[in-house]
Order: structure tokens, then C-alpha cells, then sequence
């Protein structure tokens, strides 16, 4: 059993509401339409981002078929750090706001609705225990049958039923879309927990073990801003073809039993970051390199830390002087352009901040790069590109969207 405590922090709550039913895209792709919606608590994003990645690092240093569709989409929100999703446990089912999370893989419910026994719930004697930084929850586990859209039904989900729980107000618990890996030590029994979208693979609902995720830039309050695709990936969201590579073997494990991948990065023509290991998180909000890297990506673009924001500031005259900021993975260069590595200016009042200001949405991780984690591409970066999570060949997908260069900020 895994006891973890953390400082909770109060949070920039950004959420995405269903606005549209499901949309066939082709025999095998069914897309929801989401939007987003900000609710500005009074804390950083900065603050925020690390205390969740930062109980990531921990918790992952602590544990040194026939009539299946090919892909469903599923419509999920976020929170700022997270994608939420209206979940059914139970029959009949019972709806939960659940967190979609690539940063964890423990179902759970119970935050704020209580859970529901119906005839499809067994209690098992396991005990469950999980951390986030910005939150945990401890409780009991059920097996019970999870409904994530018409025809997207689990049976016998092992899920978690929180007895005790605390930072995660207005929301029901987490769906985790994690890898495997990332439950251990988690459950009382020692095992390991098939996630979701392990079970909807093998059960030969999906006829892959992936899932697709896609977000575009936005620059109001509301807006229809992504999906969600389990068993594979929408051809509609993303243009040209998906580059994969493999999930890293770093150790030790802070990456390697996450979505992990190794890049470099360059400003310009200027080595920012040298290849190294890492995590591409739909949990966190913003994009952040090690304090190495970092001290370079200020120093080039002449940044000053803002102390209301954590974030860094520019003037209107180091904007336009912004160059390109490469992810280099897999051979292949993903390029956020200089509208792409600024806050929208349209939402700074959404963080508390001045309309006028234009803050860069790369940060300091605080450490210097070797330590196996050097780097989280974020939600600033996933809505610049497509990326597909693919757990039964360990790799990571991304390629370039309608949005990639879009100059909405």
C-alpha cells in the first residue's frame, strides 16, 4: 500500500462541457465535440503543474476481435491539468465527472459523488492508495461494469472506491489511461491493475491497445476544443502521417513507466536541451524543461519571471523576435512557432493577470537535466499536435494538426 501525502494547492479550473452527441466519423471512429471553460482559483499554473508532475517523479521512483469497432472517441473536459470525461459505473449506471489522465492508470470514484452498489458491484478486500501532488484519495476496491459510451462498456473494471479523498473538488475521482506500470504498489494486494483501456482491448471491444488524443488552441472562455479516441486515431484530426517513437528505457523508471520519450531541443538554431529523457502529459498545463535547459530558452528570449504568474513575461519588442522552439523526437522536428509559445492574451485574465502582458508557456522543472526526467510536453504542446498513446507496441505518436501553426494567440 502506497501512504502519500502532499501540500494541496488550489487550482486554475478549466473545464471542457459535451456540447455536441457522437459523430461517426468513418465505420470505425466516433468523435464528440468538447469545449473549455476557465474558473481562475488563484493559484499559479506553475504551482499547480509541479506539485502534480512532482508526485509522478516520486511515486514512480517508489517503485524502483470479432465485432470490435477499431476505434470509438470518447468526449472528455479539462481542468487545467486534466480531461475530463461523464463516466457510467454500475447497472443501471450510475454518470461520474471522472479526470482523464495519461500521468496515472487507477480508475477510481467517489470525490464528490458518492458511489452507487448496484447488482454488477463485488467489493474485493484490496485496499487503494494513490498520491497526485495536487490531491489523493484512499479507499476500497470494487470490480463493477464501466460504461465510457454507447458500445464502450467494461463488465468487470477493477475500480477504486474512495473513502477519503481531498483535491478534487467539482470533480467525481480519475479515469486513468496511464500504462500498467503505474499502478504498482498502488493496491494492497501487491498486483498490478489492467487499465481501462487494457480491458476494452482484451475483452476485443477495441481493436487496438491506443488512444488518441486531440486538442486545438483556443482563445475564449467557451469553445469546442478536442477529443478523446480509444483503440486508435481519428484521421480527421491530424494532417500528414504519425511519426512514433519508442517509450524510453531510462532508469531509473521516472519515465520509462510513463508515457516516456527522449528529445532534444533547439531555439532557433541554438541547443537549448541535448537528447534526454521525459513524459508527454495530458496533466500538465504548460511545457517545462530542466533548469539547464530553461536558463538557455530565458536567457535567449530575454523572459523575466513574473512573480504573479510564475510564468515568464515578455515585452511586445522580444515577441516578434521570438524564433522557433523544436522538439526534435525520433528524428523528426515538432515546431511551436512564436504564437505557440505564448499564453493566449485573449485568457491572461483567466490566470489572474494583466490583458496586456504576453507570458512565454515554457517553465523551469527546477532541476538540472541526468536525473531521468528533463522534460513534460504538456497541454501547451499536445494542442499543437496530435498524440497517440499506444501501450501494446510501448511508443508514443505525434503529428501535426490544422492548428499546429495557428496564430491564435
Amino acid at each position: 500500500m502506497v501512504q502519500l501525502s502532499f501540500t494541496l494547492l488550489p487550482a486554475i479550473l478549466l473545464t471542457l462541457r459535451v456540447t455536441a452527441g457522437p459523430v461517426l466519423v468513418d465505420e470505425s471512429v466516433i468523435t464528440l465535440d468538447i469545449s473549455r471553460r476557465f474558473n481562475f482559483t488563484g493559484c499559479s499554473v506553475v504551482q499547480r503543474d509541479l506539485a502534480r508532475i512532482n508526485a509522478v517523479k516520486n511515486r514512480s521512483t517508489a517503485k524502483n476481435g470479432r465485432n470490435a469497432r477499431a476505434v470509438i472517441s470518447e468526449p472528455v473536459d479539462n481542468q487545467a491539468l486534466t480531461y475530463i470525461a461523464t463516466v457510467g459505473v454500475g447497472s443501471p449506471a450510475t454518470l461520474y465527472d471522472l479526470i482523464v489522465d495519461t500521468g496515472s492508470s487507477n480508475t477510481w470514484v467517489g470525490a464528490t459523488k458518492k458511489y452507487v452498489v448496484t447488482s454488477t458491484s463485488t467489493k474485493t478486500t484490496a485496499r487503494v492508495s494513490v498520491g497526485y501532488g495536487s490531491g489523493f484519495f484512499l479507499g476500497t476496491e470494487y470490480t463493477d461494469q464501466v460504461t465510457l459510451a454507447p458500445g464502450l462498456v467494461i463488465p468487470k473494471q477493477s475500480i477504486g472506491v474512495a473513502s477519503r479523498s481531498s483535491g478534487f473538488s467539482g470533480t467525481d475521482g480519475i479515469l486513468g489511461i496511464g500504462p500498467i506500470g503505474l499502478t504498482s504498489g498502488t493496491i494492497s494486494t501487491g498486483q498490478l491493475v489492467p487499465t481501462v483501456t487494457d480491458n476494452l482491448f482484451s475483452q476485443g471491444t477495441i481493436t487496438g491497445n491506443v488512444v488518441g488524443i486531440s486538442f486545438k488552441p483556443t482563445t475564449t472562455d467557451d469553445d469546442v476544443n478536442g477529443s478523446l479516441a480509444f483503440g486508435g486515431t481519428d484521421s480527421t484530426k491530424f494532417t500528414g502521417s504519425i511519426t512514433y517513437t519508442a517509450v524510453t528505457s531510462t532508469s531509473p523508471p521516472k519515465t520509462s513507466l510513463s508515457w516516456g520519450i527522449n528529445q532534444s531541443v533547439t531555439y532557433g538554431s541554438t541547443s537549448i536541451l541535448a537528447s534526454t529523457a521525459g513524459i508527454v502529459n495530458t496533466g500538465t498545463t504548460l511545457i517545462y524543461l530542466a533548469a539547464n535547459g530553461f536558463t538557455k530558452y530565458k536567457s535567449a528570449t530575454g523572459g523575466v519571471a513574473d512573480a504573479n504568474t510564475g510564468l515568464l513575461r515578455i515585452t511586445a519588442t522580444q515577441f516578434t523576435a521570438l524564433q522557433n522552439l523544436n522538439f526534435v523526437i525520433g528524428g523528426v522536428a515538432y515546431t511551436l512557432t512564436p504564437n505557440a509559445q505564448i499564453w493566449p492574451r485573449a485568457l491572461n485574465t483567466a490566470i489572474g493577470s494583466s490583458a496586456s502582458s504576453i507570458y512565454l508557456i515554457v517553465a523551469n522543472w527546477g532541476s538540472n537535466s541526468g536525473e531521468g526526467l528533463d522534460f513534460i510536453n504538456g497541454y501547451a504542446f499536445l494542442e499543437r499536435f496530435y498524440s497517440v498513446f499506444d501501450t501494446a507496441n510501448k511508443r508514443v505518436g505525434l503529428a501535426t494538426t490544422p492548428f499546429t501553426t495557428a496564430t491564435t494567440n
